[in-house]
């Protein structure tokens, strides 16, 4: 079960790739605290060999403790989950403000409370993403879905100020 309202892509990325991956069927995760519960580790395990092992790291301080292991070479991790927000996304600044009568970390408690009463659900289980694919795509297929779903990242050139050329 998700106890916070972060890490579902890790738990999604995670059961995918250890079934694509190792044949393992993982119904439920269990996540390690490391530091804080800010900052915490998934480890899927065969013969006391790791074969996968993902993070999810919240708030700036966590981030920078992950950027130096990652620049010295020691991270462990195949997939790290990062939110700058302490607590994940359910702290941040476009979530719903307390009221006068409410303070932060209350409502931040009452939020992760209704959070995990929901029952979690894989997109290639829910009925209501099969409908809206066959609705809106027309279809379950991948071409049209990565066609109109997906995103590309391209490098984008540094562009050459002539005011800063050296003459």
């Amino acid at each position: 079960m998700r106890e916070r309202g972060s890490g579902g892509y890790l738990h999604h990325v995670f059961t995918y790739a250890a079934k694509q991956l190792f044949g393992e069927e993982v119904k439920e995760l269990t996540y390690k605290t490391l530091r804080n519960k800010d900052f915490q580790e998934v480890r899927l395990e065969r013969d006391g060999a790791v074969l996968l092992c993902f993070a999810s790291t919240y708030g700036f301080r966590n981030i920078q403790n992950l950027v130096q292991k990652l620049k010295r070479g020691k991270s462990p991790y195949h997939f790290v989950e990062v939110m700058a927000c302490p607590s994940g996304c359910l702290n941040g600044g476009g979530q719903v403000k307390p009221s006068s009568s409410q303070n932060q970390k209350d409502l931040l408690h009452l939020v992760e409370e209704l959070y995990k009463a929901e029952r979690p659900l894989l997109p290639e289980n829910d009925t209501h993403v099969a409908k809206l694919y066959e609705t809106w795509l027309h279809t379950l297929g991948e071409e049209r879905a990565k066609q109109l779903l997906h995103t590309e990242y391209h490098t984008v050139e540094k562009m050459t100020n002539g005011l800063t050329i050296k003459w």
